[in-house]
């Protein structure tokens, strides 16, 4: 295919400013709507209030209007008795024109009710006793004892909220209290979002090898309605220019024509990529159209957005890879839509963490990187997610990210940084697992969510979870480690402070495609000669994992074709030997036979759990050490694979 290059690739605060400077004809607009649809929407003006709250002295309680000093000296044994009116004050009950209560009298009135002229105070109907015409008062009272007076909550014309906030409950109920019926908020900005590519489908279709369904349309249709916004779904396009074209300026210049356009996929100008050849094409056929302002980023994911403006609408090209597509909305499009939207920017929420190990980078442009947070023994520890711009997993397990500038060429383990949060605030689990993954470990997990246990997963190898439990980042790590002097699994690799707890026996071995030619030939005893070779290509686990220690007792030094291709799960393993990216690999028994592969035993090994001394009785902690020693459970896991 032949490739075409990016337009002009700029630096990132050259890119912010030029959109930005392009933008700048966009204001937010204001919009009227009644206070039952208030809620969650951005105030456009201060609100002060045209009546006085509450709008007459009333009430707190059932009882009875007094003068307090008629009141005064009585007690439980010598009570004072007062007269009582015939008049009886319910809720929303006038006193009749030049009602007036003489000093000895009392006048029986509800919650809520008006308090009579000349009474300054309400006793309680539980302090007073009938008596004839009248009643017996055991406890006597303040002037303004049980009484609201009008204006005492809001005065008229106190400004009652002010513009900027978004409404809560709480806000309508005030509004509604001064008798507001509608109410000036920010317009949300419509914001149009479509996929393109041919080999995107949406979610609930049928895939064929190397398509993948739509997850990023979902994503920015719900980003964008978290900043404030209205989103418009619109669809998937294929690479078709006249078709994209077509979509394009029904939103910019159509009876729908929508505020911002976001477009996802297509930005590296390959010669199946056609969104920036249509943007080209509707700018010069548009009036007020700058067209493309910048083809091209110095980020790392991210690297090819397209930032544009078309009928003087801002039309953004995110990259078509998930976490790439993250990274540049919440980098460009999101500061945009707060101001068009009102939503203020310290709802970006930021928190610092220390980096747990070195974290590589590449000097000259930005990088972003996923992270998990988890708490360590020098505050939040920020793990990076390690996955590529095509995961969308890591994105939705991912607490945050950071952002590394152009100028660091790394984070040097230990390190400060600010992590900004994907939501409000840190959720801590109560469960943190780091080491080596395990599909019983996954079962084990289940359950414990489906009691209510929030957990946190980070697969990175028994000896990397094993020095996480020693820095304090983590509760428990499943680990898998052989000595080879004792044979014997785990027991001498425990940090200070650590805690074995036992777990189950699993079946590694080579999987391979048993219904094709290969390895499925290979007699047992020739095996390890022919995985040692350059005929089969193989898929690695990463450095620090049991498995890898494993392969490479196994290879004996030999590195044959993809032993630098490293995945971090028994399932990544298994997919790619099942789509054929590699010929052969090490897994479970239960991964292989649930994939359909063959499988050559290799080694009974011991899958333990490593837990921190100072968190064994943590409620998540306990819960995991009983799960394993249930029957049923145990039970479960032999059905899975484990012994």
């Amino acid at each position: 295919m032949r490739q075409h290059q990016f337009l002009n690739v700029v630096d990132e605060d050259a890119a912010h400013t030029s959109f930005s400077d392009a933008c700048s004809h966009l204001d937010p607009r204001i919009e009227q709507v009644p206070l039952n649809r208030a809620l969650g929407r951005i105030l456009a003006s201060d609100v002060a209030a045209a009546v006085d709250v509450p709008g007459f002295d009333r009430s707190n309680v059932d009882g009875f209007a007094v003068h307090a000093v008629d009141t005064y000296g009585a007690e439980e044994l010598e009570p004072i008795a007062l007269a009582v009116s015939h008049a009886t004050l319910a809720a929303g009950d006038a006193p009749g024109e030049g009602f007036d209560t003489p000093t000895g009298m009392a006048v029986q009135i509800a919650t809520g009710g008006v308090v009579p002229r000349g009474t300054d105070a309400v006793v309680m109907i539980e302090h007073t006793e009938p008596m004839g015409a009248g009643i017996e008062i055991s406890r006597s009272v303040a002037p303004g004892a049980n009484v609201s007076y009008a204006g005492s909550d809001i005065g008229r014309g106190d400004t009652v909220l002010r513009r900027g906030i978004a409404l809560t409950s709480r806000d309508t109920a005030v509004l509604a209290a001064v008798g507001i019926a509608h109410v000036d908020v920010i317009s949300r900005p419509r914001v149009a979002i479509f996929s393109t590519g041919d080999e995107i489908v949406a979610p609930g279709g049928a895939l064929t090898l190397g398509q993948v369904f739509d997850s990023n349309q979902p994503m920015l249709l719900d980003a964008v309605a978290e900043l404030g916004c209205e989103p418009v779904p619109s669809g998937i396009a294929p690479d078709d220019l006249d078709i994209v074209e077509s979509m394009l300026e029904a939103l910019v210049t159509g009876p729908d024509a929508v505020d911002i356009v976001l477009l996802s996929g297509g930005t590296s100008k390959g010669e199946g990529d056609v969104n920036s050849e249509a943007v080209s094409r509707l700018t010069a056929r548009l009036p007020d159209s700058p067209g493309i302002v910048v083809h091209g980023v110095a980020l790392r994911p991210g690297k090819p957005i397209l930032l544009s403006v078309i009928a003087g609408t801002p039309v953004v090209v995110l990259p078509g890879f998930p976490t790439s597509a993250v990274f540049t909305f919440h980098e460009f499009v999101a500061p945009l839509l707060r101001r068009l939207s009102g939503v203020p920017d310290d709802a970006v929420h930021t928190i610092d963490a220390i980096a747990p190990m070195r974290i590589a980078s590449v000097s000259g442009r930005t990088e972003y990187s996923l992270v998990d947070l988890v708490e360590g023994n020098d505050g939040l520890a920020a793990y990076p997610l390690g996955a590529g711009s095509g995961s969308v997993t890591a994105f939705g397990r991912a607490d945050g990210f950071v952002r590394i500038p152009a100028s660091t060429e790394y984070v040097a383990e230990g390190e400060r940084m600010m992590v900004r949060l994907l939501e409000d605030r840190v959720r801590i689990p109560d469960l943190v697992v780091i080491g080596s993954h395990c599909i019983g470990l996954d079962y084990l997990l289940g359950l414990l969510s489906e009691d209510g246990f929030r957990i946190k997963a980070i697969p990175v190898g028994s000896t990397a979870g094993l020095a996480a439990l020693a820095r304090g980042e983590g509760d428990v790590a499943g680990t898998h480690l052989l000595n080879a002097d004792t044979g014997r699994y785990n027991e001498s690799f425990l940090p200070a402070g650590v805690r074995l707890v036992s777990g189950y026996d699993r079946r590694q071995g080579i999987v391979y495609r048993a219904n094709e030619p290969g390895l499925a030939d290979v007699a047992d005893d020739q095996l390890r000669e022919a995985i040692r070779s350059d005929r089969y290509r193989m898929v690695n686990r990463n450095p620090g994992s049991g498995t890898r220690i494993l392969i490479d007792q196994l290879l004996e030094g030999s590195q044959p074709p993809g032993y630098l291709h490293q995945v971090k799960t028994h399932n990544g393993v298994a997919a790619a030997v099942e789509q054929g990216r590699a010929d052969w690999g090490m897994t479970l028994e239960t991964v292989a036979d649930t994939a359909g592969l063959g499988f050559r035993f290799v080694a009974d090994e011991r899958y333990d759990f490593a837990v921190r001394a100072d968190r064994w009785d943590r409620p998540a902690v306990v819960a995991l050490r009983r799960l394993l020693d249930n029957e049923q459970v145990r039970s479960d896991l032999g059905e899975i694979g484990f012994k």
